[in-house]
């Protein structure tokens, strides 16, 4: 247990539990004892860990040398998050982190029933995770009671402020204690992000999560030249090529959303759709198709995206090419995720490579220029994964050994090379 000597007991038996060896980053970073009991303006990418950081560096905060935690009277913690879906996913980061201290862990999020959200907080929360409009909603109800705070966590703070939720995190940070710990966690710390920083934090310790470069170094990013009616074409390649168990395509409108569904729906694809226009059921519904493998392509737009975690993200296909570097790492970073491999592809027309190659270079990115994969690529790649398949390396059992050799004798290699050859002669 060396690794996690630093940690609260019970957290550092959970991320052993979890099968964690040691910390990236961004967690070493917010546990360092020199950060003690400050508050903190982080910079650390998607995918860098940091939701399981912010609940290591509340702990000594919220359990005060305790083991457990005891009843919640109040809740002791806020995680503000962007999107219903990034909310949902911290929670259940910190339910399991914080499993073994006894923590009681609410979610208040919009498009959930209220009433049941009022009913947990009245059980007893000790942290709770939500969106800002939700959060406002239940602070002005009445049914969150701010004044036990010891932290609030605001998580994508960058994203919540693209999205507009300035004035509900400034409702929601005036309403808690004054006496309290802030954790802002950002991609990037912008002139807007600074400024709330300024107005809400005391001597905030800033930390850029060293090593944040590592996890794009998990991408394999490729440029594909292709000319313009070619573009859809080559998407379609691409995912066939790399067959990955869930892909993400991103385009820059809601109408190229509905397009590229429609055909790769056409093509025979298990695809789901993100966009602006669907509710937040559909949206839940679409993502647990992603997530249990009843669909395997996920087409959306960058604000429909926003806040989505898929475990199984091995590509990431730019159908629309980004319109600025962050946007570029932010898409890319939902793959290589954890120490998993990814491939982030950018269908490039002819007439914009130059444009990305200036997007690529103010990412501070280097990308492997190519063709799109051609149909007899697609194809070798299919021949590699059948030959590829475990089956081929396990015995031959006794009642299988029968098939097998009529198999053979009516349609063996020899068999197949004679029937070839055969075949070439008639051309």
């Amino acid at each position: 247990m060396s690794n996690f000597d630093a940690l609260v007991p019970a957290l550092a038996r959970a991320l052993e539990k979890r099968g964690y060896s040691e910390l990236t980053p961004v967690q070493k970073a917010v546990v360092a004892p020199e950060l003690g009991e400050a508050d903190a303006l982080v910079s650390a990418q998607t995918g860098s860990g940091k939701t399981v950081a912010f609940g290591l560096a509340l702990a000594p905060t919220l359990l005060e040398g305790a083991e457990r935690f005891g009843h919640a009277a109040a809740p002791l913690a806020l995680a503000v998050a962007p999107t219903r879906e990034l909310a949902l996913q911290v929670t259940r980061e910190l339910e399991w982190l914080y499993e073994l201290t006894g923590a009681t862990v609410a979610s208040c999020v919009g498009g959930m029933d209220m009433r049941s959200e009022r009913r947990v907080l009245e059980r007893g929360a000790h942290i709770v995770v939500g969106t800002p409009g939700r959060l406002r909603d239940h602070i002005t109800r009445r049914s969150l009671d701010m004044s036990a705070l010891k932290a609030v966590v605001l998580d994508e703070a960058d994203e919540m402020l693209d999205l507009g939720f300035r004035e509900d995190l400034e409702f929601i940070l005036d309403a808690a204690p004054a006496e309290r710990r802030t954790l802002m966690f950002s991609a990037t710390v912008p002139r807007s992000i600074a400024t709330l920083a300024q107005g809400y934090q005391r001597d905030a310790v800033r930390i850029s999560a060293a090593g944040e470069e590592k996890q794009h170094l998990d991408i394999e990013y490729r440029a594909l030249s292709v000319a313009q009616p070619d573009r859809e074409n080559a998407i379609i390649n691409v995912l066939r090529y790399y067959e990955a168990k869930n892909a993400l395509v991103f385009c820059n409108t809601r109408a190229a959303v509905n397009h590229l569904t429609a055909r790769f729906n056409n093509r025979n694809f298990s695809v789901v759709a993100l966009s602006g226009e669907l509710s937040q059921n559909e949206r839940s519904h679409a993502l647990q198709a992603m997530r249990d493998g009843r669909a395997k392509v996920c087409i959306a737009t960058d604000v429909a995206a926003r806040g989505i975690d898929l475990p199984n993200l091995e590509l990431v296909i730019h159908a629309d090419l980004p319109t600025n570097p962050e946007t570029l790492l932010h898409r890319s970073g939902r793959t290589g995720r954890a120490g998993r491999k990814g491939v982030s592809a950018l269908i490039v027309p002819n007439s914009a490579r130059k444009r990305t190659e200036r997007l690529l270079q103010n990412a501070g990115l280097k990308a492997t220029w190519a063709s799109p994969p051609s149909a007899d690529d697609v194809m070798r790649r299919d021949d590699e994964r059948i030959l590829a398949d475990p089956v081929f390396d396990e015995p031959v059992r006794d009642d299988e050994r029968g098939f097998i050799d009529a198999l053979l004798a009516r349609h063996g290699a020899d068999l197949a090379l004679r029937d070839a050859a055969g075949a070439a002669q008639h051309r």
